[in-house]
């Protein structure tokens, strides 16, 4: 039996390394790709049975016209989210489409963490301001996570995590969830309640949610007005969670203390590349980059060496399980 070949799009080292050690990876092939898949490039999937995509490429209707005409029969995502797939399309070509569900909610949550003490300790400025040789503390000062309180909007696997995680720094956590598991709260002392009444009464708000038609925009001018002066925002799910524009102007007139970002509404063909020979065409990213109380990561928060060999090992399966007809590990009941 032939190796089913993989069209990997939008590649890195790490993914090439992850994916070709994976467990069952001497039983497909890979062709890589660093450019990303869309209408344009979908033509270079041909001949490959997959093609495994990740956030930023564009699986539009076009792109599935390209990859379904050229024999591809799967569209494995190595990541959790599928906003950027026609599932419509997809299905109405024949194309199975497969995601990693749960690679890591460790690494995700971990980083959120991460992202809340360094922007209220002001890490990332102390450790500019050490390395030369500038050893004053003025500007560094925070504000002890305990006693205050945090809201966790999305209590999937992530989002209890991290609320468990703030609940042990002592920290009241308020959880909005549209399904909410009053057992899991009760056993970690936290407490379901409404959108407004977390946004209203959180002196941090984490963000845990997928990209829907409903979440899309949920942190704008109005729900911002709604958060207390001086809260702290952090997003590690998607970028169009919140409004830039909106978020801008909240931070100019001071209500929002601070902001801590994996993601970012407009991170296409940004985040992930090295643009540090160029000018930043992004005019709303440029201006977040200037608040000395925004913190910016680069879609990381998944990148751990267990989350990027569970995202390889699921998807390498689920290649090898659709070639043989067969039901993936996780279909994303799409």
């Amino acid at each position: 039996m032939n190796k089913p070949l993989i069209a990997v799009f939008d590649t890195k080292p790490y993914d090439r390394e992850y994916l070709q050690k994976a467990p069952g990876a001497d039983r497909v092939g890979f062709r890589f790709h660093d450019f990303r898949l869309e209408a344009q490039t979908a033509g270079a999937a041909a001949g490959a049975e997959a093609v495994c995509i990740f956030v930023n490429d564009v699986c539009d209707a076009a792109a599935v016209e390209t990859l379904a005409r050229d024999g591809v029969k799967h569209i494995a995502l190595r990541c959790a989210g599928y906003n950027n797939v026609d599932l419509a399309a997809a299905a109405a070509a024949g194309l199975v489409v497969t995601r990693v569900p749960a690679y890591s909610p460790h690494a995700v949550a971990e980083h959120t963490v991460a992202l809340l003490l360094a922007l209220n300790r002001r890490i990332h400025r102390a450790f500019v301001r050490v390395r030369e040789m500038n050893f004053s503390l003025g500007g560094l000062v925070g504000f002890d996570l305990c006693g205050k309180t945090a809201g966790i909007v999305g209590a999937g696997k992530t989002g209890r995590l991290v609320a468990q995680i703030l609940r042990g720094f002592g920290m009241r956590v308020l959880v909005y969830d549209p399904f909410p598991d009053e057992a899991w709260a009760a056993a970690h002392e936290l407490a379901y309640t409404g959108l407004e009444t977390l946004l209203r009464e959180s002196d941090v708000v984490s963000l845990h949610v997928p990209l829907t038609p409903e979440t899309d925009g949920l942190i704008n001018a109005q729900s911002l007005a709604l958060m207390k002066p001086g809260v702290f925002l952090v997003n590690v799910s998607r970028g169009r969670l919140i409004r830039t524009t909106d978020l801008i102007r909240a931070l100019k007139s001071g209500h929002v203390g601070g902001v801590a970002l994996d993601v970012y509404e407009e991170e296409e063909g940004v985040f992930f590349e090295d643009l540090s020979g160029e000018v930043l065409q992004d005019d709303e990213l440029a201006r977040l980059l200037t608040f000395p109380n925004v913190l910016i990561t680069a879609h990381q928060a998944f990148l751990t060496r267990e989350a990027l060999a569970e995202i390889a090992r699921v998807t390498v399966e689920n290649v090898l399980r659709v070639s043989r007809g067969e039901p993936p590990i996780e279909h994303s009941g799409l």
